[in-house]
């Protein structure tokens, strides 16, 4: 009955306004020329325009005329909208008019004279929470958005990007999509549409990988240049896994998209029919629809709630030296988790470690951009939430063991004047039998903050100390940073001495070390990619531990920090230095506090590749380091992490505020940790910066 109705009243609204249609434009090319509430016939055809209902849905009833030129705009006045070249498709696909015409020069796609003039072209065809930004940078305008075939809506809400994409934007399938041993394969075309940044991968390769049964690999790159990926090892089988959890599905209409659903209830998990897909040389996106809005992850930022508002919010990811705030953090971590609609969840992870941004949208969607790399996405099927987490760990090999004396009591503060003021507060953890399983060393021990030294005035006989702590049953954890005092004569500071015959440092693209600035004052930075650089710490922490008995390293200001912008005498302006597109980190520089994005690493990399790898790379030299020279399991603390780093070190959340709040805020960044395959995290308890109360301690 109900389906009798629905023909009848279509039959009815056909009868009335015509059920031929008056023009042969297909559906699929019809130019909104009513994009505005409240049209009807009468206020379309006032415009010229011809109306034509549609059972279709999101094709207009009023469209512009094709079989006439739909412009008043003289020959002489006409703009070229489409210079690169293409056909009507491609003209329409950029929100600008075709006319063809037989006066030599005069372009068949031009610029509507509205838009020209800094006025409207507002499509209604795309709802507001669907809008993809066209325009991510400030300082967008009508004339900027069309230039890149966007639409403009000046009026548009709050939030809402004003400048948006077309569907038709992104790549088309080139030939067949083939299944491998593996799964798929096919190779993209980039739709005729104008370059936001330059330099356009006109081709790229797409693999889709059956990694297990609840595991799937989507990579996007470029076949015919290497591009940097990630050296973290995920096993690929050589054979796709039997009985997946999910299927894969593609459209090549009106472009490239893909799509995986989950087997067991038909739900849609991850869906780029969005559009928007680009890949440049130094800007990547795609976008995903959501199953639903209950979405956490993310990282490293102060999240004041676990679950995410997705009310056109951007989170940006490059590790950066900072206080505690929702900025970009200490870490790197672009992990989701998504609960369905169903109650079932699944787990993405975009492995990219170039700065990058995601941005939420309350269709439920996110668009992901990265100034690097290759997109490289992995989805874990779950079901459930827990199943998610252990999948990802699993994938990016489980979590370090930790000793179980590090599960104890921790004391950690900086600003100890010196050895007696540590053993005052010491004793009176004794005094009142607070437990006390780990003390922290932290620069306040060294002697003028030089990593391999202690200040043997302010902390004389701390060796023996350390030994009278660990028969009480407390073990010493000192902590070591990144940055190795250059200023020294020869044979003064023997860590230099050895760190300059094994060529450690990272370099300037002249080949020299990078100069910087940290505790110790002019600094050099050790390239932790660099197996010299191994050999090199793990042959320090040996010797050092000979003079400390130390029993575990607490490293930091392993972002890379640096109190200097770049170097001592800057960066050069280019294009590492200086991309054509920064995403939203604080600052909106690449080495603002930190080295420059063209320091060069031994194995050829730069740090505009690796800069948010570098305590990763820390990490894992450093656990080798920390097991050779106790001869224990031992522990590694790390403040700069990045997916896959939980099997090298573990993670406290840096310098957070001692502030009512934060406490809430810090029990968000633990359990989004335990996420993210860190599940030995905390914060500083207390509070770092400030004053903290003894109500607050206490709570």
């Amino acid at each position: 009955m109900l389906l009798t109705v629905t023909l009848l009243l279509l039959s009815l609204l056909h009868g009335i306004e015509g059920q031929t249609c008056s023009v042969s434009t297909p559906e699929g090319e019809r130019r909104d020329c009513y994009p505005w509430p409240g049209n009807n016939q009468a206020s379309c055809e006032a415009r010229g325009c011809v109306w034509c209902s549609t059972p279709t849905p999101g094709v207009p009833y009023c469209f512009y005329n094709d079989q006439v030129c739909p412009s008043t705009i003289a020959e002489a006045s006409r703009v070229d909208c489409m210079p690169e070249g293409g056909f009507k498709p491609d003209c329409l696909a950029k929100g600008c008019i075709w006319c063809e015409t037989a006066t030599a020069g005069v372009p068949y796609c031009f610029q509507d004279a509205s838009v020209s003039q800094g006025g409207e072209f507002c499509p209604s065809n795309i709802a507001l929470s669907e809008r993809l930004d066209c325009h991510p940078e400030p300082d967008a305008s009508a004339q900027r958005c069309v230039a890149r075939g966007c639409y403009w809506c000046s009026n548009s809400p709050a939030g809402v990007p004003a400048c948006f994409q077309p569907r038709q934007q992104g790549y088309r399938v080139q030939g067949q999509i083939s299944a491998t041993a593996k799964g798929y394969t096919a190779r993209l075309i980039r739709v005729n549409t104008p370059s936001w940044f330059g330099s356009d991968i006109n081709e790229i390769q797409l693999d889709v990988e059956f990694h297990t049964d609840s595991r799937l690999r989507i990579k996007l790159s470029d076949p015919n240049r290497a591009r940097f990926e990630v050296p973290l090892t995920i096993e690929s089988p050589p054979t796709a896994a039997p009985n997946p959890l999910y299927e894969v599905r593609f459209e090549t209409d009106p472009v490239f998209s893909v799509s995986v659903v989950r087997r067991s209830d038909g739900a849609v998990l991850f869906d780029t029919s969005l559009g928007g897909l680009i890949f440049s040389d130094q800007f990547l996106q795609i976008s995903t629809r959501l199953n639903s809005p209950y979405f956490y992850g993310l990282g490293e930022h102060e999240h004041h709630t676990l679950l995410h508002d997705m009310n056109w919010k951007t989170w940006a990811m490059y590790s950066r030296d900072q206080a505690v705030t929702d900025s970009n953090l200490y870490g790197v971590h672009p992990f989701y988790l998504n609960v369905e609609n169903s109650g079932s969840a699944h787990g993405v992870l975009f492995l990219n470690a170039n700065a990058m941004e995601v941005k939420l949208m309350p269709t439920p969607a996110l668009t992901y951009r990265t100034i690097g790399g290759i997109l490289d996405i992995y989805l874990f099927l779950g079901p459930t939430p827990e199943n998610v987490v252990q999948q990802y760990n699993q994938a990016l090999v489980p979590p370090v063991m930790m000793p179980y004396w590090a599960l104890g009591f921790q004391l950690s503060r900086w600003g100890y004047t010196d050895i007696n003021h540590m053993k005052t507060v010491v004793n009176r953890m004794r005094q009142y039998n607070i437990p006390h399983d780990i003390q922290y060393g932290d620069i306040d021990y060294m002697q003028d903050k030089k990593d391999f030294t202690y200040d043997p005035v302010k902390f004389a006989g701390l060796p023996e100390y350390i030994q009278e702590l660990k028969q009480q049953g407390t073990r010493y954890v000192i902590i070591l940073d990144p940055a190795i005092h250059y200023a020294e004569t020869p044979g003064a500071y023997p860590a230099l001495d050895e760190g300059n015959r094994l060529n450690v440092w990272v370099r300037n693209p002249d080949g020299s070390p990078v100069q910087g600035e940290v505790w110790p004052g002019p600094t050099y930075f050790p390239d932790y990619s660099n197996p010299n650089t191994q050999t090199w710490w793990t042959n320090e922490c040996v010797k050092f531990k000979n003079v400390l008995d130390f029993a575990g390293l607490w490293i930091d200001m392993n972002e890379p920090a640096n109190f200097l912008d770049g170097s001592i005498s800057g960066c050069q302006v280019n294009r590492w230095n200086n991309p054509p597109y920064a995403p939203g980190i604080l600052d909106g520089s690449m080495f603002r506090k930190t080295l420059c994005a063209d320091a060069q690493q031994s194995n050829g990399e730069i740090l505009y590749n690796t800069h948010s790898l570098y305590g990763w790379n820390m990490a894992k030299q450093s656990l080798p380091a920390a097991r050779t020279s106790t001869g224990t399991r031992s522990v590694v603390f790390s403040r700069s992490t990045f997916p896959g780093g939980g099997r090298y070190g573990q993670h406290w959340l840096g310098d957070n505020f001692s502030e009512w709040p934060k406490i809430h805020y810090s029990l968000i960044g633990a359990m989004e940790f335990n996420m993210f395959g860190f599940p030995y995290v905390g914060p500083d308890i207390c509070g770092f910066i400030f004053d903290t109360t003894e109500q607050l301690c206490l709570r």
